[in-house]
């Protein structure tokens, strides 16, 4: 039978706190303790709790050490051999959430079903939202098979139902921005003059021309090196190549396009890689430009944008284009199948003698 003690709280009222402990062989396994404002309140919660742990192996269950949904998001963390930055990110800030306290096993389709309708009030939009739950479902699809944490991968499937049902998440939508020439003009002289003031500091007006000619991701930007390169073919081998199946091993040889080759030759062979720099540098470089710019709502990863767009105006087909974006699937390029033949708009732009005369 458990026990009720009654406490005088600091305001004079009275608080009964009701404690059951259960008992085997002689050691406590079980110790649960709740506060009531009403003994009554206390003597009925003590009846129905040891009413449930009366029940075959509910006293086994209630015993056995409970895990929390942080503690699930730290393992699959720890465990994960590859994890991406934005991924990590979303991770790390889902536990700042109520629901990062619960316990796995009792996480059902609402608690998550609540936690995206709390981001979307949070002014995030229903594509952010929409990763959020995404990268969170990839911990519940193994946390119970792996390491026995009783996520119910039903409940997030459930959840991720009712989400889309309410638009609460959505597809993240294809971004159309595109830098004009007047606009790369003020981010390529803005690096220059950065450049000439300090010796030490990335050579971004190089790496920007570089991602626009050769359409290369800023990771792979970083991850290039001159061991992979084939000057004499004009091709690069771009390791772990980002792909949606496979994170590691991806390796694939790119062409070069006769631009991008030269910005390469004109870098020092002073590392292994040919641009030895931090992507969260070259992200954060790009992004305090464009804000000190005034350069509304444009991204690195644009610039991969910009220049597949180019290719195709220069009149490449897909599988010509695929060969310098390294796209494994055509259907990703079919959205610039839109785009007319209307001939190379960085034809005789200026740039490319300044960050690789000749």
């Amino acid at each position: 039978m458990g026990t009720i003690t009654a406490r005088k709280r600091k305001d004079g009222t009275t608080g009964y706190t009701a404690q059951i402990l259960r008992k085997k062989g002689g050691a406590i396994v079980l110790r649960e303790a709740k506060t009531f404002d009403k003994k009554r309140e206390a003597e009925a919660w003590i009846r129905f709790r040891e009413g449930e742990l009366d029940r075959p192996g509910a006293l086994e269950r209630a015993a056995s050490p409970s895990t929390t949904l942080a503690d699930a998001i730290d393992r699959y963390t720890k465990e994960k051999t590859e994890i991406g930055r934005t991924k990590a990110q979303v991770l790390k800030s889902i536990k700042d959430h109520a629901i990062a306290d619960l316990d796995c096993a009792k996480i059902r389709s609402d608690d998550i079903v609540s936690f995206a309708q709390e981001l979307l009030a949070g002014d995030r939009q229903p594509q952010t939202v929409g990763n959020y739950i995404s990268h969170l479902a990839a911990i519940f699809r193994i946390a119970r098979p792996a390491w026995g944490m009783k996520l119910d991968e039903a409940a997030m499937r459930d959840a991720q139902i009712v989400l889309r049902s309410l638009e609460t998440i959505s597809k993240s939508s294809s971004r159309d921005r595109r830098p004009t020439l007047a606009e790369l003009d003020l981010i390529m002289q803005h690096f220059l003059d950065r450049s000439n003031r300090s010796a030490l500091a990335a050579p971004m007006h190089k790496i920007v021309a570089f991602a626009l000619y050769s359409t290369r991701r800023q990771e792979e930007i970083t991850r290039i090196a001159w061991s992979d390169l084939d000057a004499t073919h004009s091709r690069v081998l771009v390791r772990d190549m980002k792909h949606p199946g496979q994170k590691k091993g991806n390796d694939v040889w790119v062409e070069l396009p006769p631009e991008a080759l030269r910005i390469i030759e004109s870098m020092p062979r002073t590392d292994d890689e040919i641009f030895p720099y931090q992507t969260d540098a070259i992200s954060a470089a790009f992004t305090r430009a464009c804000q000190f710019l005034e350069i509304n709502d444009l991204h690195f990863h644009d610039l991969r944008h910009e220049g597949v767009s180019r290719l195709f105006e220069m009149g490449r087909t897909i599988p010509l284009a695929a060969s310098v974006s390294g796209h494994r699937s055509w259907n990703s390029l079919k959205r610039y199948s839109h785009l007319r033949e209307a001939g190379d708009k960085f034809g005789g732009w200026k740039w490319l003698d300044i960050v690789s005369p000749a």
